[in-house]
This record gives structure tokens, sequence and C-alpha cells, in this order.
């Protein structure tokens, strides 16, 4: 079999057509230019037969389009990204677009270097996953004109289009279930990040306390650097221990540090939930594997996913100016590590 590419040419020369007739034909133009059915379905036929494969190059130089679509999450290794980077891609090839996929490792000049090859790559548009620092970034794409969604993460600042879980309202929900389920001094562990989506998680934590009349001490807020997450949850945790009256909860604003606090939780030979109750915001396969089911927040990853390349598609296509600010719920699943603690016999 000859491994030669078969052209508009060939086609045409087999159908003893011209080539603009072929041309109109596999673009679909056929109406508009008056081709009869008879032999739109033959040229079709003879297309096939010959295994014709169409120039995506040819016809992004005719549309100025590529097709397709870079997307920067903030860290590939974290499950919660790679299951948004597999939606991504899937929503993107179901409306005719490539996803070219980088990591920043939540590192502000690596994802710039990423912006700048995809740039260069001339890709029709951007979803981001932002990492800390990169509000300039943002600014910059918008400055100029460069399509892009925001996901997960945004800057409240800087008017754009984003689609992102309720931080706040999923943080809040998880506040108040452990104080309905009677624990009274709850915990939480977070990273230290300005990013906006960490400060609403902390923000709800702390509103859900003081709106159910729970005194919040400072010492029960612990922050970690993201670059030393297992030395930052040890100390953060023996300091919430150490206090006169210690946690009987925590919240743990990642899965990431939930597994962390877990581990040295278990070397510490504490039981969840008689000696701390734990709630996770985001899941962990290893929560599977843990003796005490895990409660967590389950953030809408598939909708999430879909609905920032449904919005980007929109504005690549119909060059829209309105932007699209979306907030979903994230939904609380109960589990036994979080459940009604029993009353203490004084």
């Amino acid at each position: 079999m000859s491994k030669t590419k078969v052209s508009i040419k060939d086609i045409a020369q087999k159908a003893g057509v011209s080539t603009a007739l072929v041309s109109y034909v596999l673009n679909g133009k056929e109406k508009e230019s008056r081709v009869g059915q008879e032999i739109a379905i033959k040229i079709r036929q003879i297309a096939a037969e010959l295994n014709y494969q169409p120039s995506h190059l040819a016809k992004s130089l005719r549309s100025g389009k590529t097709h397709t679509i870079g997307l920067i999450i903030a860290d590939i290794s974290n499950p919660f990204f790679a299951n948004i980077a597999r939606v991504v891609e899937d929503e993107a090839k179901r409306n005719g677009y490539t996803v070219i996929i980088g990591s920043s490792d939540e590192n502000a000049d690596k994802s710039r270097d990423l912006l700048t090859v995809l740039i260069n790559r001339q890709v029709d548009g951007f979803i981001i996953v932002s990492s800390e620092n990169s509000d300039q970034q943002i600014q910059d794409l918008k400055d100029r004109n460069i399509p892009f969604v925001l996901l997960d993460r945004y800057f409240p600042e800087i008017p754009t289009d984003y689609v992102s879980t309720d931080h706040y309202k999923a943080s809040y929900d998880a506040g108040t279930h452990l104080i309905t389920n009677k624990y009274k001094r709850i915990g939480m562990i977070a990273y230290d990040s300005h990013l906006f989506h960490m400060k609403e998680r902390i923000r709800g934590y702390q509103d859900s306390l003081r709106d159910n009349n729970v005194d919040c001490q400072n010492n029960w807020l612990k922050q970690v650097k993201i670059n030393a997450i297992e030395n930052g949850v040890r100390t953060s945790i023996d300091e919430m221990l150490a206090i006169d009256q210690p946690v009987d909860a925590i919240l743990f604003a990642t899965y990431s540090l939930a597994v962390s606090g877990l581990k040295y939780i278990n070397k510490l030979l504490l039981k969840v939930p008689d000696d701390l109750a734990i709630v996770s915001f985001g899941q962990a396969e290893v929560f599977e594997l843990y003796y005490c089911p895990i409660t967590y927040l389950k953030q809408p990853i598939v909708l999430l996913g879909q609905t920032a390349v449904d919005l980007l598609v929109k504005k690549i296509t119909n060059n829209l100016d309105e932007h699209a600010q979306i907030l979903m719920k994230a939904e609380l699943i109960v589990r036994a590590s979080s459940k009604t603690k029993q009353s203490q016999i004084t």
C-alpha cells in the first residue's frame, strides 16, 4: 500500500471533477456552492475509499484557528487536577479541539513559561488553574485579548471568566456539620497562600464557628507552606493538641494535607473519630484504605471541566465580551470520621 498522502487533487481526478468542487464538498459547502447531491455523495465515497485525511495545517491557515486548547493545571500529581485534565480532554475532543496540557507545579515562573510556549504554538485559548503570584499573567492575557477561562482558582479583583467550586460554602458546611455533631473545638489546617480559593476555605470555616456561637481560638487555625507539608502538618497537630483544651476535630483544607495528617495521627496512636474527628476538602483514594471511612467534600469535577470547555469554546467562536462567573456546590459526603460525638461522662 502506498504511503503517499492522498490529496484533494487525487480525489478530483478519480471523480472526474475540479479540485474546487471537491473542496466545497469536503468542507460541507456543497449546498451554498450548488453542488448536486449525487456528485457530493460520490466525492465523499471516493474520499473514504482513498482514506483521505484533511490537512489541519492548511485548514488552520485558512481559518486562523488551530483547534487546540492550552490547559495549564497546578499540579499533575494531584488526583483532582489529573481527573480535571481527563474531563477537559474528553469534552474538548467532543467539540473538535485537541488539548495541550502543562503543569505549573504551583510555580508562577513555570506557569509563565508554559503560557509563552503555548501562545507561540498558537493555541486558540486557555483553561488555567492558576498558581500563586500568577495574577499578572492573567491580566496580561486579558490585555492581549487571548480567550481564557480560569478553573477552580480565580482572582476576584480581575474581571475574568471562571468556573469554580464555591469554596466558602463548602468549608462553611463542613464546619457546621462538625458543630451539629457535637464537636466544640474544631481546628483547621490550610495552606499558607494568598490564593483566593484558600482564603475562602478559611473564611468559610471561621464563619461557620462564629455563626454557631463557637468562640474560635487563634491557635485552632494553622497554615503550612506548600513545599513543607509533612513537617508543617506534624507541627500544626502537635500545637493543636498541646493547648489546655485540645481540638476534638480537624478540617483539612486539601486532600494532601488530610493524607499527611492521617499518617501522623496514626503515628500518635490517636483514634478517629474517638480522639479526633476528621473532614477533608477533597477525596483521596487512600481514604478507602483507612480503617475509618473519611468524611470529605466532593467537588463536581466532571461538571467543572465540561463547563470550562464549553465556556471557552463559546468565547473562541463567538468572541463574547461579557464574563461568565460560575460557582458550583460541593457535596459533603458524611462518613464515620465525623460521626456524632458521644457525650463525655463527668
